[in-house]
């Protein structure tokens, strides 16, 4: 019997109440607001154990402006703008971050680096919570000259993508983001964009090895910090929240990441996966193949979900695929940018939506009741 077709007969006999987001077991009703998350088998649950699906949108703006030096955000970050993303009926925002500025490196203007971009980050953060949402809070550009294969710029600072975080800055931005949000388990921590190891070496194994376990990997001319390196720094904090490790070939590929995975003392660790019409991995096929065997293990939630037709007719087939199985999806991205180029799902900040954005936001609606 399918998950679906369980959901569907637990429902009727009463046992399950089945919603988009979440589903209510034996009475047990989901807390209200953004739910503390926990690794429960293959699911996410909250602190009443009741299963939860994160479902929501990219807001970027914070990877990229402060170094490119025209501020902290890409748009507003208001009240009004945040309660936008909440009338989507949204429960998740995921929020990019640039290591050199929360870190305040001086590459940086000292107006949007270090403390000031700390407080405007954790205000976002609180917007967000405030509208119920969950946010993730996920490194997305960061320090390390690369020059190889697919290099998104040869700059060292942390102006591009780099196939892998590295070891000088990347625990350390790590353990001062675990301390901030330790003491709130409504946080989620995504430990890296969209690692690329494979493209700046030969073989799969040591794509695979690089990513877990850094150091000097071959193709990448700086010291490497692993997904475990990255995990090691949260938890020595005393974080105990949920950590996100995507996979390879800019997070599409999860075909080892049950054989690579990091060892959390904490047990909350999940897989994060990017899709777009583009990439390698974007028919059922694969993703039956490669992602089903890792939701059957660890919850999965798709990070990034996108395409660059200004349609939305490839995400509808990434969304009805997830939730066949219960599973959890991102939008890229809140931002009023060309909806080809981008892929922006708004254009304007109040939640006017594209032609791509319109299919998200109609099937998020419908998901919840």
């Amino acid at each position: 019997m399918s998950r679906t077709s369980r959901t569907a007969l637990l429902a009727a006999l009463g046992l399950i109440t089945a919603t988009g987001a979440t589903a209510t077991v034996f009475g047990t009703a989901p807390v209200t607001g953004a739910p503390e998350l926990s690794v429960s088998g293959n699911k996410f649950t909250d602190q009443n154990g009741a299963t939860r699906r994160l479902l929501g949108v990219n807001r970027s703006g914070g990877e990229f402006m402060c170094v490119q030096g025209y501020g902290i955000w890409d748009g507003p970050v208001d009240d009004a703008s945040v309660k936008a993303i909440a009338d989507w009926k949204a429960n998740t925002v995921r929020i990019p971050l640039n290591e050199e500025c929360w870190l305040g490196l001086d590459n940086i203007k000292p107006e949007y680096r270090g403390t000031p971009y700390v407080n405007a980050v954790k205000d976002l953060v609180t917007k967000v919570l405030a509208h119920g949402m969950t946010p993730v809070v996920e490194l997305h550009w960061t320090y390390g000259q690369y020059t190889g294969n697919s290099s998104g710029c040869a700059d060292v600072h942390a102006s591009c993508q780099k196939p892998m975080p590295n070891a000088q800055y990347t625990p350390a931005f790590w353990t001062s983001v675990a301390n901030t949000f330790k003491n709130d388990k409504r946080v989620v921590f995504d430990l890296f964009n969209e690692p690329y190891p494979d493209r700046a070496t030969s073989t799969a194994t040591q794509a695979w090895s690089c990513w877990r376990d850094g150091g000097s990997c071959p193709g990448i001319g700086y010291e490497v910090a692993g997904m475990q390196d990255l995990v090691d720094a949260v938890r020595a904090t005393g974080s105990r929240n949920l950590i996100l490790a995507p996979g390879i070939a800019y997070s599409n590929d999860l075909s080892q990441w049950l054989s690579y995975r990091p060892t959390d003392p904490a047990g909350n660790l999940a897989a994060a996966w990017h899709v777009y019409n583009f990439n390698t991995c974007a028919d059922e096929t694969c993703w039956n193949n490669t992602l089903a065997p890792v939701a059957a293990e660890v919850p999965l939630l798709a990070g990034e979900i996108g395409e660059n037709t200004c349609g939305h007719a490839f995400i509808d087939r990434v969304m009805k695929w997830f939730d066949d199985r219960g599973l959890s999806y991102l939008g890229w991205t809140w931002n009023t940018w060309n909806c080809n180029s981008g892929p922006a799902l708004i254009s304007s900040y109040d939640g006017t939506p594209t032609a791509f954005g319109i299919g998200l936001r109609d099937h998020l609606r419908s998901l919840t009741p």
